[in-house]
C-alpha cells in the first residue's frame, strides 16, 4: 500500500465531511486508505463517518487523550509506505497525493514533506515552512520582530520569510496540519511523542527526522486550503499557556546547555503574552463603554457650569463633590443599564442603546432621593445629562460606524453580494440551504463550472469570473465542490485575492463552509436550531438572577430556614452559585450533553423540578433541554424557581 492518510478529529463534524470528500477525490488512482481517529467528539462525527464515509477506518476514542496519542494509535495500524497527518479542517487538492508520492519517490533522503497551504481566504499561510525554535527565534518571535521584519534571515527564522513561498526548499520544520512522512522514517526514530498534548509534536517530530539523517522539504507546487485554527481556538489565555508549555517540553528534550535559558524565556513569553492577550481582550470589550465614559463626563463637566451660571446665576454653585462623587455615580449607572440592556452586544444598536439610558435616568431619579442632601446635585443636571448621554452615545456610534464602513447607515445592515459557482441543480439546493439557514446576502446568480454556459441560466462561464466579480462588485463566493473541482477552487481564490470571502459547500452537505481572515477559525452557515440561551444578553442575565438570588437566600437564611428542606444544602448551594461553580436552574442531568446544546454548569433545579415526576425517557429530557435552551428567558428561571423553591436545598 501506498499512502495512509490520518485524521485527528475533536467536535468539527462539517470540516471533518469536507475534508475526508477531498481526500476521496486526491487518492483515485492511488493504492491508499484512510483513518479517522475521533477523540470523544459529541457532535455526531463519529455517526457521520460511518454512514457517509464507509471506506474509512474508524477509530472512536471514548476520552480525548490528545493529538499525539490519536496519531500514534493510527500509525501502528496503517499499512502505508508514506502515512500523511492531516488537520480535519483542511482541503486537500486533487493532485495533492500524486505530487507529494512523485517527490518522496525522487527524493530518498526526505522523511518528511510539507505543502503550500492558504487559509479560507486565499492568502499563504507563513507556517507552511518554519524553522526550529532556538532562544534568538522564540525571542524575535514572541516580542514581534519576526512580524516587523517578515522576510529578514536574522529576525524571522521561525517561519523563514526569507525563503520564496513558491519555491522548493528544504526546511527544519513541517506543519502539524499537513505533515507527509515515510513510514520507514517513523518505525526508525518513533511516532510522536506522547507528552505534547497539544501543540509542539510536530517541531519535535521534525528535529528528530533531520537528528537521525533525514531532510525535510517544502513543496509549493501544490496547495491545500488549512481553515486555521478551527480546531484549536486561538488567542485566548489557554492557548498561550499550552502552545508555550509545548515549547517547554521541546527545550528541555533536546536543547541541553542552552534548554535552561531557553524555557526561562519561554516562561515569562508565557506571562508576557499572556499579559498581553488579556490587555487586548479587556480594550475589545471595553473601549467602547470606556468612550461612552468620557464623552458623558466631559459633557457633564461643561453642563455643571452652564446650568450654575444660567440657572443660578452663580458659575461656582455646584460643590466640586459633583466630579468626583455623582458623576461617577451617574455614568456607572447608565453604562450598567446600558450593559444589561445589550446595548454593548450590538455595537450599533440604537434602540437597545436608548432603552439602557432610559432605565438608567429612572433608577438615577430613585436613587437621587435617597441620598443625603451634601450630595444631591441637582434634578436638572441629572435630565439634562440623560439627553447628553444620548446624543453623545449616539453620535460616537455614528462616527464608529463611519470609520469601519464609510458611512453612516446604522440602521441598515449591507447585504453582501454573492454569487454561486456550480450547476443550476446545486445552486438551487444552496439557494435553500441559505435561506433556511437564514442567511441574507444578495444573491446576484450563478457562475457556470463549464467553460461555455447558457446566458438564460448562468450569468457567465468560469473561466469569466473575474468579470463577473468586478462588474457586479462580488463580497462572496461559494463554490458547490461537486461541480467545481478544488484546483479550480483554489486557483480563483489566488486569482481574485482575500478581499473576498469563499466559502465551500460539500456535495449533500447541509453545511456551507469558510472563513473570511487568516486571523480567525472556519466559519459554516449550517441549518441548526438558534438558541436563545446562547445569546450573551440572556447569559449575562442569567448570571444576574443566579447572583441576586444567592445574594437574597444568604442574607435571609434565617427565613429561608423555614421554608426550604435541607438547610445546610442551601447553604452550599447559594456559596457554590455565587463562586460559579453551579447555576439554580440547568439543563435535566442525562449521560452525556446533547449535540450543539449551549454548555451550562451543573444546576440546583431543572424544568423538570416543579413536576411531580420521577422517571422519564432520555428521549423525553433531550426534548426538554432543547426546548429550554431554544426558548430560554430570565423568566424561565424565575418561574421554575417560584415552582420548586422548597428544593433549592437538595
Amino acid at each position: 500500500m501506498k499512502l495512509s492518510v490520518i485524521i485527528v478529529n475533536y467536535n468539527v463534524k462539517y470540516f471533518l465531511e469536507q475534508a475526508l470528500l477531498s481526500v476521496r477525490r486526491a487518492g483515485v488512482g492511488i493504492d491508499m486508505e484512510t483513518w479517522v481517529v475521533d477523540n470523544n467528539s459529541v457532535d455526531e462525527s463519529v455517526a457521520m463517518v460511518k454512514e457517509k464515509f464507509p471506506e474509512v477506518h474508524l477509530i472512536a476514542n471514548t476520552d480525548n487523550p490528545g493529538f499525539s496519542v490519536a496519531n500514534n494509535q493510527a500509525i501502528a495500524k496503517s499499512q502505508g509506505e508514506y502515512i500523511l497527518l492531516l488537520n480535519p479542517d483542511t482541503v486537500v487538492n486533487e493532485d495533492t497525493f500524486h505530487t507529494c508520492i512523485q517527490f518522496m519517490d525522487a527524493h530518498p533522503d526526505a522523511g518528511g514533506l510539507g505543502v503550500r497551504m492558504i487559509d479560507g481566504s486565499g492568502a499563504f499561510l507563513p507556517e507552511s515552512k518554519r524553522g526550529f525554535p532556538d532562544p534568538w527565534v522564540a525571542f524575535a518571535k514572541t516580542f514581534g520582530l519576526a512580524r516587523l521584519f517578515p522576510k529578514s534571515k536574522l529576525f524571522n527564522h521561525y517561519h523563514l520569510g526569507y525563503l520564496d513561498e513558491h519555491e522548493t526548499h528544504e526546511v527544519e520544520v513541517l506543519a502539524g496540519a499537513f505533515m507527509w512522512l515515510r513510514k520507514s522514517v517513523i518505525d526508525e526514530i518513533g511516532g510522536l511523542d506522547e507528552s505534547f498534548f497539544m501543540y509542539g509534536e510536530d517541531i519535535d517530530l521534525s528535529y528528530r527526522i533531520v537528528q537521525a539523517g533525514y531532510k525535510n522539504y517544502y513543496l509549493p507546487t501544490t496547495t491545500i486550503i488549512h481553515y486555521k485554527g478551527e480546531s484549536t481556538k486561538k488567542g485566548s489565555l489557554n492557548y498561550v499557556r499550552t502552545f508555550y508549555k509545548a515549547m517547554i517540553i521541546f527545550a528541555q528534550k533536546h536543547m541541553g546547555k542552552q534548554a535552561s535559558l531557553f524555557v526561562l524565556m519561554l516562561r515569562f513569553a508565557i506571562y508576557f503574552r499572556a499579559f498581553l492577550t488579556l490587555v487586548s481582550n479587556f480594550f475589545k470589550r471595553a473601549y467602547l463603554p470606556l468612550l461612552d465614559a468620557v464623552s458623558i463626563y466631559i459633557g457633564l463637566y461643561f453642563l455643571r457650569s452652564f446650568w450654575a451660571s444660567y440657572h443660578f446665576k452663580d458659575p461656582n454653585y455646584y460643590d466640586e463633590t459633583v466630579l468626583y462623587f455623582n458623576f461617577p455615580l451617574y455614568i456607572l449607572i447608565w453604562l450598567v443599564t446600558v450593559y444589561f440592556s445589550g446595548g454593548y452586544d450590538d455595537r450599533f444598536g440604537l434602540r437597545r442603546l436608548a432603552r439602557g439610558l432610559l432605565v438608567g435616568t429612572v433608577i438615577l431619579a430613585a436613587v437621587y432621593g435617597f441620598l443625603s442632601l451634601e450630595y444631591r446635585s441637582s434634578r436638572a443636571l441629572i435630565v439634562l445629562g440623560a439627553a447628553w448621554s444620548l446624543f453623545s452615545t449616539i453620535l460616537m456610534r455614528f462616527v464608529l460606524h463611519f470609520i469601519q464602513f464609510g458611512n453612516f447607515d446604522l440602521g441598515r445592515v449591507a447585504q453582501h453580494n454573492l454569487v454561486i459557482i456550480g450547476d443550476k441543480e446545486e445552486s438551487e439546493r444552496v439557494q435553500r440551504l441559505l435561506r433556511q439557514a437564514e442567511v441574507n446576502k444578495n444573491f446576484i446568480g450563478t457562475v457556470s463550472p463549464e467553460q461555455e454556459a447558457s446566458d438564460a441560466e448562468y450569468l457567465s462561464p468560469l473561466r469569466q469570473l473575474d468579470e463577473v466579480v468586478q462588474i457586479y462588485k462580488i463580497d462572496e463566493l461559494i463554490f458547490c465542490s461537486k461541480d467545481v473541482s478544488s484546483q479550480d477552487i483554489m486557483y480563483w481564490m489566488n486569482r481574485l485575492g482575500p478581499s473576498r470571502d469563499y466559502k465551500i459547500v460539500p456535495e449533500e452537505s447541509m453545511s456551507i463552509i469558510g472563513s473570511s481572515s487568516k486571523n480567525t477559525a472556519g466559519e459554516l452557515y449550517t441549518i441548526e436550531i438558534r438558541f436563545q440561551l446562547a445569546e450573551p444578553m440572556n447569559r449575562r442575565n442569567k448570571r444576574s438572577l443566579d447572583l441576586l438570588l444567592a445574594i437574597w437566600l444568604l442574607l435571609s437564611f434565617p427565613l429561608q430556614a423555614l421554608i426550604v428542606s435541607g438547610k445546610l444544602g442551601l447553604l452550599k448551594n447559594a456559596w457554590q452559585v455565587l463562586r460559579g461553580k453551579k447555576t439554580w436552574v440547568s439543563y435535566v442531568p442525562q449521560d452525556q450533553q446533547q449535540e450543539k446544546l449551549p454548555a451550562l454548569i451543573k444546576g440546583v433545579l431543572s424544568p423538570l423540578s416543579p413536576l411531580p415526576i420521577k422517571e422519564v425517557t432520555s428521549r423525553t429530557v433531550q426534548r426538554i433541554n432543547l426546548l429550554y435552551a431554544k426558548d430560554y428567558q430570565w423568566q424561565t428561571d424565575l418561574d421554575i424557581i417560584w415552582k420548586a423553591y422548597r428544593k433549592l436545598g437538595d
